[in-house]
């Protein structure tokens, strides 16, 4: 039976150098190569990078469990692949093994004969040499009366082994035997092109990793910065900060680039970089090491491709609550380590191109937001498609499309929102220092339902409907500005998703304030810059590098000191409803299912501008757009308490009322509204 390669193997070539055998973790030098100088070690006492006591994989029960759990899935897997075809493996044995005994026999006839002096009797026949022929016909018969005598012995301690057995063995030794002698048999019997086992796993064929591999890739990325170095001192272009070595399923090389050359432009060419090691895309991660310089460069290459490996279950899938001011779990990393976020005192901004999974992620996100019983849920789908509907039964408000109802059921939301946060001012202004000493919510307050200061989260989903609206749009980019700046000091929550990372989509006075940053693939620096903040993508931080089958996978920033690489975890529809059911059932015996969840939704007022502004107007037939702001301010603060002149302009003027200069008794002609222009609006002629 030919001898398969296992999985992971490197392919053998005999064309391609043999590296050294070395301990796991130390460099394979190859024959001929430059042999890179060691790397230095740090003196006694001075300023250097501590390295970890454990490894990666040793440092949690989650990491642990991720690395040898990819030992013994794949154990299991060869077990069961060996398991199922075991029956006809046994069929395949017994006849072999019956082809065998034929096999050794006809060879044991052949060498009584002596059939290898055939040929040269032939020769002696044809050159007519009958002294050459007698000679070899004296051996043969000699050779065939001593084989025949060890044919007969043979036989002999056969028959005399078999009636010893017969006479002597129980009867379990008879399988024993027979799973030594039918494999014995079978491996001799067996035609060539039909082994006995077959490979559980397609071997992948790859080189192990080294440094003049990982070169020999960096040299093919065409940056004129390494290749000149190269060039130039081969042996130094390159300088590795550590010995690569395993880091829990796969491997990571720390290295140095070359003078000038950012780990960032590495990056961005990840899909080259790839080709050049011969392994998946999902396989090769590249970031900055921010915690060195620019050009420090962590490359990770994993067994696995990380958009298609397992991920650990999430710890809250099937049980436990969630608590938004402690971190909780979403996602894992390249190494297989999970990645925690805390919600609470933070807005969110995720962004992407369509179809890499925006909207999983802000469903996991509302998800844990469910299953801490104390938060409220305001959840907008403004694509329409019903991707937040797992979580509208627990959800205080929900809204799914972006009808004309739907804008004015967000805005009516956003300004008692507005009206809300004023009112936990107040509250937070009049505690006991030894309460709040430090002026925001804690978890003992949010838990105290006398002062309503429980946890908010307000989800948007393609959040640029609702800021580009004509009529409504300055208004909400102004309060939902105010709740990014004011909000998570007070328990409030803004998570922001968009297809379209623009300043029109994401407003620059929102993107400047918000905390947490998910960037999927982007496709340019701009957009890169907006979702993870100004300069990132010159930091080497830089989404732009995900390619379109990295469905999931994101720059997660805002909660460790830089960002990370991260998959989230993505639930399907019934997976997410079956989450979200459990999450209401605790709520409902909490108490604590309010709003839409319990068909209560008619408490949202949605107010017609128009009415409003005739309202105030009283029987004044003209007045300036100051005064117009002024009096629904005083008159309405609960949804006008912020409103400006050129909000009531805008508002009005997209109905249809085009403003003119105009003059109040005793004033200046400014720009303003004639109450007879306001009345039309209404669409009824006798108010």
């Amino acid at each position: 039976m030919a001898e398969q390669p296992l999985e992971g193997q490197p392919a053998d070539d005999e064309n391609a150098p043999v590296p050294d055998e070395t301990i796991e973790g130390t460099v394979v030098p190859f024959p001929g190569a430059v042999q890179p100088p060691a790397p230095r070690k740090a003196r006694f006492g001075e300023a250097a990078e501590l390295r970890p006591i454990l490894p990666a994989h040793l440092q949690s029960w989650a990491a642990a469990r991720k690395h040898y759990g990819w030992h013994v899935k794949r154990s299991r897997h060869h077990f069961l692949y060996h398991l199922v075809r075991l029956p006809a493996r046994a069929a395949n044995t017994v006849r072999w093994a019956g082809l065998g005994v034929l096999k050794i026999g006809w060879l044991q006839v052949n060498w009584w004969w002596c059939t290898e002096q055939t040929y040269l009797r032939m020769q002696a026949v044809a050159a007519n040499d009958a002294r050459t022929w007698e000679s070899l016909h004296k051996h043969a018969v000699k050779r065939r009366a001593f084989r025949g005598g060890v044919l007969a012995a043979e036989v002999a301690a056969i028959a005399l082994l078999t009636g010893c057995g017969l006479a002597f063995m129980k009867w379990w030794g008879w399988p024993i035997v027979a799973l030594v002698v039918l494999p014995l048999l079978a491996w001799f019997g067996h035609p060539d092109d039909k082994p006995i086992l077959t490979s559980a796993t397609v071997p992948v064929a790859y080189e192990t990793l080294t440094l003049e591999v990982v070169i020999r890739a960096l040299e093919g990325l065409r940056l004129a910065g390494i290749n000149q170095a190269l060039a130039k001192d081969r042996a130094n272009a390159v300088v590795l900060i550590d010995p690569i070595q395993r880091d829990g399923p796969g491997w990571l090389a720390r290295l140095d680039l070359p003078h000038g050359v950012t780990a960032g432009e590495v990056s961005e060419r990840r899909e080259n970089l790839a080709s050049g090691l011969r392994r998946q895309l999902g396989t090769v991660w590249p970031e900055t090491i921010h915690k060195r310089h620019p050009g420090a460069l962590a490359l990770y290459v994993g067994d696995e491709d990380m958009t298609t490996a397992d991920q650990p279950a999430w710890p809250l899938l099937r049980r436990g609550t969630a608590d938004v001011f402690a971190p909780v779990v979403f996602g894992t990393d390249p190494r297989g380590r999970t990645v925690t976020l805390t919600l609470m005192f933070a807005s969110i901004i995720i962004g992407s191109i369509p179809r890499m999974g925006k909207t999983f992620l802000l469903r996991l996100l509302l998800l844990i937001c469910a299953l801490d019983l104390r938060v409220e849920i305001h959840a907008y789908d403004f694509k329409g498609t019903g991707d937040l509907k797992p979580v509208a039964q627990v959800a205080h408000r929900y809204r799914a499309g972006d009808d004309p109802e739907d804008i004015e059921y967000l805005l009516a939301d956003m300004r008692a929102m507005r009206t809300e946060m004023r009112r936990r001012t107040k509250v937070i202004r009049g505690l006991d220092e030894t309460r709040c000493p430090e002026n925001k919510v804690t978890p003992e307050l949010g838990n105290d339902p006398r002062l309503g200061l429980h946890p908010i989260a307000i989800a948007w989903d393609e959040c640029q409907i609702p800021f580009e609206h004509p009529e409504y749009g300055k208004e909400l980019i102004a309060i939902a500005t105010d709740l990014t700046k004011r909000g998570p000091a007070l328990g409030i929550m803004l998570m922001l998703a968009t297809q379209r990372p623009d300043a029109n989509s994401i407003p620059t006075g929102i993107s400047a304030n918000a905390v947490l940053r998910m960037c999927l693939k982007v496709m340019g620096q701009v957009e890169n810059d907006m979702v993870l903040g100004t300069s990132m993508y010159k930091n080497g931080v830089r989404a732009t590098m995900f390619a379109r089958d990295d469905k999931g996978v994101f720059y997660f920033a805002g909660e460790g000191l830089n960002p990370v690489i991260m998959r989230g975890y993505g639930f399907d529809m019934p997976t997410s409803k079956v989450i979200a059911a459990r999450a209401r059932t605790m709520r409902q015996a909490a108490g604590r299912l309010t709003g839409y969840a319990l068909g209560e939704d008619a408490d949202v007022e949605v107010r017609s501008i128009a009415e409003d502004v005739l309202t105030v107007f009283r029987d004044e037939p003209k007045l300036y757009l100051t005064t117009i702001a002024a009096r629904l301010a005083e008159s309405i603060p609960g949804a006008y308490a912020d409103i400006t002149p050129e909000a009531v302009r805008s508002q009005l003027a997209n109905l249809g009322a085009a403003p003119k200069r105009v003059r109040e008794p005793g004033g200046a002609p400014l720009a303003g509204f004639e109450r007879a222009a306001i009345i039309p609006l209404l669409g009824n002629p006798d108010a």
